[in-house]
């Protein structure tokens, strides 16, 4: 609960994050800083100040409103991590990969049976646990794409606890790692959305085609980079700027649309999604860009075993990506794969599983 008073802005928030507390604009940012858990620097940054303004002159003085302040302290408290979110993300990796290893095939199931396996029905409920409980339910925070961003944000002092923000990102991209990108395929809520959508059976004949690969992670590796120019100063002039805040799409479970990019940024995603597979992943994401990399020393993943495999395109053909195709034809850096299942019972031959990278069979070149 946030009441202005006055001048002043009373704070009751939840119980998670302490007791109450008062804010006003006769207050420094050094007065108001601790009280919000962040640096001088970043609710300066947040206040639309530079960040080496001076944190002991009251905000009223640097121009700062009280409808400002109290806009700034709600998108603060709405960042505050939920720890039961961690073990929800956790929860959802494990159980994709127990699906994905194990129950998804049943053992000693005969290739005829292929059709059987890896039904949808339970990668759907996965899916919306995801969007229903680590979205809805517990809110935007913490999430992977703010995983990654507020490393970054802390390295120009936006944070005061740097190393609980380089733990958080150390957990994402563990899960990253662990399971292909299962931390995105089965358990970010944002990508689970866009995913449910995607598989609604409509628009069949536009979803055959795929953007190419080299065009989606140049514009989202181009993205990331001029965040960190911007975030750095080295373009503008300006510390701390991140333009990932106007493009926030995890808002939505906050029902917080603070800026029309934002709200511009969900809509185009979710309307997108009917025709191409997870566009905000695809081409905005820095976690996505991040882990695509990660993905590359997954621990368990798709393989294919190049001696069995006939190249009849089927599993090229079933991925919504050109993640199969890479992997098909020896790439070194194939697309990012959201272990989805669509390629792992469509193979005539059985060359394509999910398995780990020290299990032998395969050659060690399609690991």
């Amino acid at each position: 609960m946030i009441i202005i008073v006055g001048a002043g802005i009373f704070l009751n928030p939840p119980a998670k994050l302490g007791k109450a507390f008062t804010v006003s604009v006769e207050m420094s940012i050094r007065d108001i800083a601790p009280k919000l858990n962040v640096t001088g620097k970043a609710l300066a940054r947040e206040l639309d100040l530079p960040i080496d303004v001076s944190k002991t002159k009251p905000l009223s003085t640097l121009g700062v409103k009280p409808d400002a302040l109290e806009h700034t302290v709600h998108h603060l408290l709405s960042h505050r991590d939920t720890m039961l979110k961690y073990y929800v993300y956790a929860a959802l990796v494990l159980g994709g990969l127990v699906f994905l290893v194990r129950l998804g095939r049943p053992d000693r199931s005969d290739i005829r049976q292929r059709s059987q396996w890896y039904p949808r029905m339970p990668y759907i409920a996965f899916l919306l646990v995801s969007v229903l409980v680590a979205g809805f339910l517990l809110g935007k925070s913490p999430n992977p794409m703010e995983g990654a961003v507020k490393v970054f944000k802390s390295m120009v002092g936006l944070y005061a606890d740097p190393t609980a923000k380089v733990i958080a990102f150390l957990f994402f991209i563990v899960l990253a790692v662990v399971g292909n990108k299962l931390i995105c395929g089965w358990a970010c809520p944002f990508g689970a959305l866009q995913e449910l959508i995607y598989s609604i059976p409509v628009l069949n004949g536009i979803k055959k085609r795929k953007i190419s690969f080299a065009v989606t992670n140049t514009i989202r590796g181009s993205l990331f980079a001029i965040m960190l120019l911007f975030l750095f100063g080295i373009v503008g002039g300006r510390k701390g700027m991140v333009i990932y805040h106007y493009l926030n799409p995890f808002n939505l479970f906050n029902l917080d649309f603070e800026t029309v990019s934002i709200l511009l940024t969900i809509i185009l995603a979710l309307l997108g999604s009917f025709f191409v597979y997870r566009p905000f992943c695809q081409f905005i994401c820095p976690f996505g860009f991040i882990s695509w990399l990660a993905e590359q020393c997954s621990i368990v993943r798709v393989r294919v075993d190049k001696e069995k495999c006939t190249q009849c395109g089927n599993c090229i053909k079933a991925c919504p990506l050109a993640a199969a195709k890479g992997r098909v034809y020896g790439s070194r850096l194939p697309a990012d794969c959201y272990s989805c299942a669509r390629c792992l019972n469509v193979c005539p031959v059985d060359a394509i599983r999910y398995e780990s990278v020290f299990k032998k069979g395969i050659p060690s070149a399609e690991r």
